[in-house]
Parts: structure tokens; sequence; C-alpha cells
């Protein structure tokens, strides 16, 4: 589960208007707010655009959270909402040092163990993944799975996150909450799981094709894994963290492809979301990777040249500007004294 950084606007309903003028099977152009019919047209595919329903429902506090054993471990902010979901309760995540664990210590071990954890619910959840299956019941058999390993959800109540993993789907960048839609024949879902296990949080994520989808849909995903193959090969002892960004950026330039800005990879270990700050675009941020740094580095593609965002009235699920798809990768990664490791590979 990615950071949001920096913080988004509120709500930009116009946008919706926009999109639900389109055909539900439609081409697109780019931008969605942009009135000159001269712009050239962007084919971005067959697929079916996600809105939030009518009449639209702010928040999330009108969804039920899945119950979760007393026995299970839980990290502070889900202990200080459950059991009420209050928007009282401070969220600030306490963190101190640089994050990085000590390499051949306990922790290490307890860190690549949620890892592999992580690694392992990604991939059920991905067997999940077919035409007529619902998001909802994706996260039910999500939840269920990570608590029969005597984990937790890191998702649930995050910030008041009401379910246990986020499903985005189609043009839905990140951060969509399960629900009742059936997954349709060609569509794109990205499953973004976090466990908390012994302490410590794993973090991954992966697109997956629903049934027959589209050559530009496939090559947005294909292209979005590449683009998480160069940020890694980026990484290393000694290697600057701006480094990241800068690969990736070469690889996805020349392409019908925009990496998304809005989104973060971060550090991770007892913390969710802690520095070091992981940008997927070019940037001048300082700082670079030492052996025990963990990290996630987890580009979110779009097709064409607009990466803009809006959010959903409920607060959280994330969609391109002009309905344009997108898909997302991540891994964990650990670097040692001579490289680095994918936790989650």
């Amino acid at each position: 589960m990615n950071k949001l950084f920096p913080p988004l606007p509120s709500p930009r309903l116009r946008s919706a208007v926009v999109c639900r003028s389109y055909l539900k099977r439609y081409i697109t152009t780019s931008p969605a707010f942009d009135s000159d019919e001269s712009r050239e047209v962007e084919d971005f595919g067959t697929y079916n655009v996600i809105l939030p329903e009518e009449p639209f429902v702010w928040g999330v506090s009108h969804i039920t959270r899945r119950p979760v054993p007393s026995h299970i471990v839980r990290p502070k902010y889900a202990v200080q909402l459950d059991p009420p979901m209050s928007s009282e309760i401070d969220h600030t995540q306490q963190y101190e040092g640089d994050g990085r664990i000590i390499l051949g210590s306990t922790d290490e071990k307890r860190l690549r163990a949620a890892a592999t954890l992580a690694k392992n619910v990604r991939q059920y959840a991905g067997s999940l993944v077919q035409p007529g299956v619902t998001t909802n019941s994706i996260d039910a058999a999500v939840h269920n799975f990570i608590i029969a390993h005597e984990a937790y959800p890191s998702p649930l109540l995050y910030k008041g996150f009401p379910r246990s993993c986020c499903t985005s789907v189609n043009n839905v960048v990140s951060h969509g909450i399960p629900d009742d839609r059936p997954l349709e024949d060609g569509d794109i879902i990205n499953i973004d799981v976090t466990v908390y296990f012994n302490g410590f949080h794993g973090d991954t994520s992966s697109t997956f094709l629903v049934g027959d989808v589209d050559e530009p849909g496939r090559d947005l995903v294909q292209m979005t894994n590449a683009a998480l193959e160069a940020g890694i090969d980026a990484c290393g002892p000694g290697r600057p963290f701006n480094g990241i960004g800068r690969a990736i950026h070469e690889i996805v330039r020349n392409t019908c492809h925009s990496v998304c800005p809005a989104f973060a990879g971060h550090g991770i270990g007892t913390v969710f979301h802690r520095p070091p700050w992981i940008y997927h675009t070019q940037n001048e941020e300082p700082g670079v990777m030492l052996p025990g740094h963990c990290f996630t580095i987890e580009p979110s593609l779009v097709q064409g040249s607009n990466p803009s965002v809006w959010i959903f009235p409920d607060g959280w699920t994330a969609s391109t500007e002009n309905c344009a798809r997108s898909a997302q990768a991540e891994h964990m990664i650990l670097i040692t004294e001579t490289g680095v490791d994918v936790l989650t590979q």
C-alpha cells in the first residue's frame, strides 16, 4: 500500500460528470477538462470505466469492517481504532532514526518473514482473479488467509481504511476499496496487500489481467513491471535514492505511458509508512541507500500523457482524471552490504 504524497485535493465531482458522459465502452480524450476539439484523440483501448455509484456516499463509515480475532497482534493504529471508528483518533505514525534494520539480527528475520507472507498473500489473491468474482469476495478471502497465518491485514483501519486490501480496477490508480462489482472480462486489477506479522509489515502488489485483456491494457501492465525492475536495478549500497525515479523515467519517457507522481514508495518495517520516501519520477530527494534500509518501490503507470488523479467521494479511491487505465507493481527492497534483496519476489 503506497504513501499518498503529497496530499491530494478534495473530491472533484466535475471529473465524474465528464467521465459519465463517455460511452461505457469508449475511446477517450486527454485531459478530461480540455474543451479544444482539435486535440488529438488518444486510443486507450476497450474497457469499462470505474466511477463512484450515485447518489454519492461520502466517506467509508457505512462500510462494515471484517472482524479480527482478539489474539491477533495489531499495529498501534488498529489498536486505537478497535473497536470504535472515530475521526478524532491520532493516526500519526511515530518513528525515529533512519529505519535501518541490523542485518543478521532477529529483526531482519522477522522482516523477511513478513515480506514472505505478503508475497504468498499476493499470489493467493491473484489466483482468485477471474470474470464474475467480486473484489469484496477477494478481500474476504485475503482477510481470512492473513488471519489464518496469525497476521493482521495492515490496511484495515489504517487512517480509517475499511477493508483488508486495496483493489484498483482499470482507471483506478490506487487505494480502490473492494466492493460488490463483479470483475469483467477485459479488466485489469491491482491488488495491494500488506500484512503485520511478528511486529513487522510486509507490503507488495501486482496488477492482474482478467480474462481477455486488449493489447493496450497488456502493454500497460508489462511496462509497469518493467518500470519496477528498472527501479530495483538502480538500488544498492551507496546509491542515491533519487536514482530510482531517474531510472523509471528513462524507461518510460519514450513510451505512450506516464508515471503518476501522486503516490510514493516508502520505508517499511515496524512502521507501515516512514522515510525514506521513494519517488518514481525525476526528483532531487537527498540521501543514499545504506545496508539495512528497507523500502518499497511501487510505480503507478498511466496510459497517455496525463497522470493527474482525482479522489472519489469515499475519500480513498484515486482515479485518473481522464479515465485512462493505470497499473501498479510493488516490491519490498532490502539493501545489504553487497547489493539488494527483493524480499517479496
